[in-house]
């Protein structure tokens, strides 16, 4: 059984400072689904307190407590199992992708792994009807630890030719210190783009910018290229989001969950030069000047997104495009 629960300071935080801003269709391109089987060494640590099977049925019961009133519509799904039996976890998605009702546009994405060949890469897309592609970095073939990864080391240059030739998306979720703001990242990432143009690619986590001043500084690197968006997911503070929105517009942010990791308790801040995941559990609540009482990951992150609404003056249409519009444009491109 799952310790997730959801509070009475959850709901108060969405009623007071999310809900206003709301629109009534939610368009996640950041989700994860999977089951702990597909684990067969031993599911990692953080994963524990997580269901043991999350298909659509269990997202669909979870997200309302982000949006609620039904107002998810549609969903980019992909799996969690980097380190376990990726098959069965892509095949997995697939099934529970394939049987969302008529109203809900699912879409799946296919883990993989850089030693896969692009024919065995094109075979399971077609097997399985996968719209893009999710590589990551602890699959790197790479001698040093993988937080310090290139992008060619988990993402190589053939898997992004498939994506083109397919007009396959990808879910990036770059690595490397500086994230955005690493020169190194920025070339292959233009590169990549260039030389590929019908791939889509969706710079996970507002470019890794859990540190909003890696996107600040990075994000302008990238201006000019049409086959980059931004997710919104998992990010706690606003000054990634409002970069990407000034730099490249709010055509290029659209928004996701990163559920399961949305409904864990604690959020992510930004440290010198780089950042620090702070959660309930590991954190002390008995702080002598105020009374904590930490929210979910999602929430902090709806309202860090609403907070950038607010300096950025964005109107209802740009706010409903970030949510949902931007998204199916994308996908039904």
């Amino acid at each position: 059984m799952t310790s997730w629960h959801y509070s009475k300071a959850d709901k108060e935080t969405l009623g007071r400072t999310i809900l206003p801003f709301l629109p009534d269709k939610i368009f996640d391109v950041h989700a994860h689904l999977f089951s702990h089987g597909h684990f067969p060494t031993g599911v990692p640590k953080s994963f524990k307190s997580f269901p043991n099977s999350l298909g659509l049925e269990e997202y669909w019961d979870f997200v309302e407590w982000l949006h609620p009133n039904k107002r998810t519509k549609a969903g980019l799904f992909f799996g969690l199992a980097f380190q376990g039996d990726r098959e069965a976890n892509n095949a997995f998605v697939a099934h529970e992708v394939g049987r969302a009702p008529a109203d809900f546009k699912a879409l799946g994405q296919m883990i993989i792994s850089p030693n896969m060949t692009a024919a065995y890469i094109q075979t399971q897309v077609e097997a399985f009807d996968f719209v893009g592609l999710k590589p990551y970095h602890t699959m790197s073939q790479t001698n040093e630890a993988t937080w310090h990864a290139a992008i060619g080391a988990y993402f190589p240059e053939s898997h992004a030719e498939i994506a083109h030739d397919l007009g396959l998306s990808v879910t990036l979720h770059i690595v490397r210190d500086r994230a955005l703001a690493d020169p190194e990242n920025q070339k292959t990432i233009r590169r990549y783009c260039q030389t590929y143009p019908n791939m889509r690619l969706i710079l996970a986590h507002a470019g890794r910018g859990f540190n909003p001043w890696h996107t600040v500084e990075g994000v302008g690197s990238l201006r000019g290229l049409d086959n980059v968006w931004f997710d919104t997911s998992a990010v706690t503070e606003a000054g990634g989001f409002e970069a990407i929105v000034e730099a490249v517009g709010y055509e290029r942010l659209i928004y996701g969950t990163d559920f399961p990791v949305s409904h864990m308790r604690g959020r992510c801040v930004a440290i010198g030069d780089s950042f620090h995941w702070l959660y309930a559990e590991s954190m002390n609540v008995n702080e002598s000047h105020a009374n904590l009482e930490p929210v979910l990951v999602g929430v902090e992150s709806l309202r860090s997104l609403g907070l950038a609404f607010h300096h950025l003056k964005l109107s209802d249409t740009q706010i409903e495009a970030i949510f949902y519009t931007n998204a199916d444009k994308l996908f039904s491109s």
